[in-house]
This record gives structure tokens, C-alpha cells and sequence, in this order.
């Protein structure tokens, strides 16, 4: 039988979805060896759903893209959807996201419509029960860690939830105390100065980007979404184009390639890379950006350092309340 495989209780996948992977709050303390962080591309909704079930936020969730699956449960236990806005069925029943739910044994969550957001997260009391692999159940597809084997879920696997799951209280609705962000089709973004942001010709390359609307491309995915909008002039170091050694590369990461594109590295990014690094998605508007799909536009606003120092501090308080 193979690793976070169980012949009975847990969770049978009866449909995948477009894309659904088990996912924490990242992998990290491996970076310096080359290990992405990956984890919730959205990990306010992630702490959203667990706290909603009683977990710790780190507990593993499944995250959810672009269309939902279908799950059986084998065993007794509370569940919550948080994230991107989906009509939800237990059963023939419809509930609501952002709900504490029981679901019985042989009971069927089903997703529906999408009508915001791009990324749920389905928790479930103890967590889903997959080993860890470097202190982390994330799953990262490219190099097949973590998760489920390292892939994504499909038609008939099953998943173990944790021991210590506790089915006997009842559901309810639970309020949380952070507001869920909704996106409606794209998002403004509040961004720093990047590392490399002195190199590029424009005299102000900030305001490159803050003067044009992007859109993401559709081979974006979790390791970076890749724009088409207004090109960036290219940086030159040294009368090399682009010609420097690698360097690291932090989620929210503003990369402007050779070939003036622009890309956003997201969880599941390399650890180091050559691309000039001309702006920072600020820490506090991550989780807005993990929302954003296909052809989802983005908007990036210039901030000073004390207004995203601000906005992480106002987010983490309103997660204090918890």
C-alpha cells in the first residue's frame, strides 16, 4: 500500500477537479539546497479553513484550482471550503463556503460554479494525513515532493485524516475574523522596489508598471504567472543584457526576462534565478494574488516600506483575533 494511502475511513477522491494537490504552509528551511518552498498559493484562506475546523494553521489542506472535485467520506468528520467563491453540494444539499459542515460517512462534497477566485481550500478536522517530507505535507509537482506522491490527486485515490479528529460536534456556522478578499476578475497589487530596479534604463521603472494593466497568461501556474501587457526595458550590467549571476527569489518576485515580459513568481518558484528582480508583491497582498487565474488582470501599485510594514502588521492582527 503505498504512503498516505488507506484501505478504508478518510477521503476517496471520486473526481479530481482541474488541478487539487495537498498543501500547507510551505517547506521552508530548505531553500539554501535548492528545495522550493511551495504551500498554499492563497495561505490566508488556507489558515481560513483550518481555523474554521479547529486545526492549526498548519495543517495540511487541499487546495482547489479553477474547478473543484468531488470527495467521498468514509468516516464521520467536520469539513470547511474556504478561498474562492464555489457553489458547494454535501449530497443534493447546497452549503455555503466559509462553513463549518459534518459530513457522515459515504456523504459527498461536490463543487459547482466558480463565481470569484481562482483557489479553495478544503480543510478537514486533523488535517489530511499525508507524511511529511523535509518538515512539510506541500506537495511540489516539479519535483514530485510531498503531497500524494507528489502529484496531484486523481480519480480513486484515497487520503488518511489525522488521528485526532474528533466527529461528534456539531456543525455550525463559524465566523472569521479576517474578511475573505474577493477579486472580481483581476486585483491591484501594492508593490516595492526591487533589488535590481536601479539597473533598468527607464528612469523610473516603478512606473513602468504602475501605468499598464496585465493580464495573466494562460501557462501561468504555481511556480509564476507570466504577463502580456507593456514590456519593460531591459537592464544592462556591465554591457551585458540580463548578464549576472543567479540570486535568490522570493514569492511575489517581479521578474522582467530578456524578452521584456514580465512574471511573477509565485510558491512553487525556483529558489534562485537570473531574471532582474524590478519590483516585490508586498507580503500582505500575497494571498489576494494567489486568487488570480488565467486571464485575471493585474494592476501594480508603488508603496513605501512603512505601508506594507503597516498592512502585514494590520493582517496578521486580524488573524491575532482568531
Amino acid at each position: 500500500m503505498i504512503a498516505g494511502v488507506t484501505a478504508k475511513g478518510g477521503i476517496v477522491v471520486e473526481e479530481p477537479g482541474m488541478l487539487t494537490t495537498v498543501q500547507d504552509l510551505g517547506r521552508w528551511g530548505w531553500q539554501h539546497d535548492g528545495v522550493s518552498v511551495s504551500g498554499a498559493m492563497d495561505p490566508r484562506s488556507h489558515r481560513r479553513a483550518n481555523r474554521l475546523v479547529g486545526n492549526g494553521d498548519e495543517a495540511a489542506t487541499l487546495e482547489v484550482t479553477l474547478t473543484g472535485p468531488m470527495l467521498r467520506f468514509e468516516q464521520a468528520c467536520r469539513i470547511a471550503v474556504s478561498g474562492a467563491e464555489f457553489e458547494l453540494f454535501l449530497d443534493d444539499y447546497r452549503v455555503s463556503c466559509d462553513t463549518v459542515l459534518r459530513a457522515e460517512p459515504g456523504q459527498v462534497l461536490r463543487f459547482g460554479r466558480r463565481t470569484d477566485g481562482a483557489r479553495a481550500y478544503v480543510a478537514v478536522a486533523a488535517g489530511v494525513d499525508v507524511p511529511t517530507v523535509l518538515g512539510s505535507r506541500s506537495t511540489h509537482l516539479g519535483s514530485g515532493m510531498g503531497g500524494l506522491e507528489g502529484r496531484a490527486l486523481r480519480r480513486g485515490d484515497r487520503l488518511r485524516i489525522g488521528p485526532a479528529a474528533d466527529p461528534t460536534p456539531e456543525a455550525g456556522v463559524l465566523a472569521a475574523h479576517a474578511p475573505r478578499p474577493t477579486v472580481g476578475g483581476g486585483s491591484q497589487v501594492r508593490i516595492l522596489p526591487g533589488p535590481h530596479c536601479d539597473l533598468f534604463r527607464s528612469a523610473d521603472p516603478l512606473a513602468m508598471l504602475a501605468a499598464a494593466r496585465y493580464r495573466i497568461r494562460p501557462e501561468s501556474d504555481r511556480m509564476g504567472y507570466r504577463l502580456e501587457g507593456a514590456a519593460i526595458a531591459g537592464c544592462d550590467i556591465g554591457g551585458l543584457s540580463h548578464g549576472f549571476l543567479s540570486h535568490a527569489v522570493p514569492a511575489g518576485s517581479v521578474q522582467a526576462p530578456p524578452d521584456g515580459g514580465v512574471i511573477v513568481a509565485m510558491a512553487d518558484r525556483h529558489t534562485a534565478g537570473g531574471y532582474p528582480r524590478i519590483a516585490m508583491v508586498i507580503t500582505a497582498d500575497l494571498p489576494r494574488l494567489g486568487q488570480l487565474a488565467p486571464g485575471d488582470w493585474i494592476e501594480f501599485v508603488p508603496c513605501e516600506m512603512q505601508e506594507a510594514r503597516a498592512r502585514l502588521a494590520s493582517a496578521e492582527q486580524e488573524w491575532s483575533c482568531g
